[in-house]
């Protein structure tokens, strides 16, 4: 059924997936190094395992026979539930790192609720979910250490991207109708706020990067309205499969 909330927040949670693995993957060829271009890679392929999943559930609750590639390719802008942190375009490698650390320190603790809560699909990929995303964590806070900690312009640039990025977390602590609805077998987006920004400052103290100021709070995604990246985003993924439906390959 469509109006089961489990519907809605499994799409919410493959949508988040799907989108920033479409993000990572854009860095295939061009990170700054042949090991971070590997590692990036991998870390858009556990993302994209994630959304398949969710995916795959949201089908099995909807019993229409949609599959994971009708919920990828062929739903509109307005149809994504994914938060506005995820579709932010990639910037440099700084803003990469910064978004995925963001993302990575929300979604631990995201899992980590979800993993131990009623629902057993959700709490198994949450599960599964889980251990790739305690190394995600690893993988950005160690990046932005580096960067933090490093050269005078790196430092700059880590702390640009952190600042830039910022108003966009947000969201992610935020009751939205998907959130207030999961609420029987999801956690509420504010109780893992506290999680998060432990990871967080003791990350940011690493790495000597000061912590960002509050300014606006941009929201609206996990509600379908976004900004304009996701358009240019779903364009670049989604014309091969809308320009030949129902392709084999």
């Amino acid at each position: 059924m469509a109006n089961d909330p489990r519907f809605d927040y499994a799409l919410h949670l493959a949508d988040n997936a799907l989108v920033l693995a479409q993000r990572l993957g854009a860095w295939v060829g061009h990170a700054p190094e042949l090991e971070e271009d590997l590692g990036l890679a991998n870390l858009a392929l556990d993302l994209l395992g994630q959304a398949r999943l969710c995916y795959a559930y949201a089908a099995e609750i909807e019993g229409r026979g949609r599959t994971e590639d009708d919920f990828a390719y062929f739903r509109d802008e307005d149809e994504f539930r994914n938060c506005l942190l995820c579709e932010q375009p990639n910037g440099d490698f700084g803003h990469t790192i910064a978004r995925h650390f963001y993302f990575s320190a929300y979604q631990q603790a995201l899992y980590t609720a979800l993993a131990a809560g009623p629902d057993a699909r959700f709490a198994e990929i949450a599960a599964q979910g889980l251990r790739e995303t305690r190394y995600h964590v690893r993988y950005s806070a160690n990046w932005l250490v580096r960067l933090g900690d490093g050269t005078a312009e790196s430092h700059a640039r880590a702390q640009a991207a952190v600042d830039t990025l910022w108003p966009y977390v947000h969201e992610l602590f935020e009751s939205a109708a998907v959130d207030r609805a999961a609420s029987a077998f999801a956690p509420a987006p504010e109780s893992l706020r506290s999680a998060f920004e432990r990871t967080l400052e003791a990350t940011l103290a690493e790495a000597t990067l000061r912590m960002p100021s509050d300014d606006w709070q941009p929201r609206g995604g996990k509600d379908g309205r976004h900004s304009e990246h996701l358009s240019y985003l779903l364009a670049e993924m989604q014309s091969l499969a809308r320009a030949h439906p129902g392709a084999r390959w």
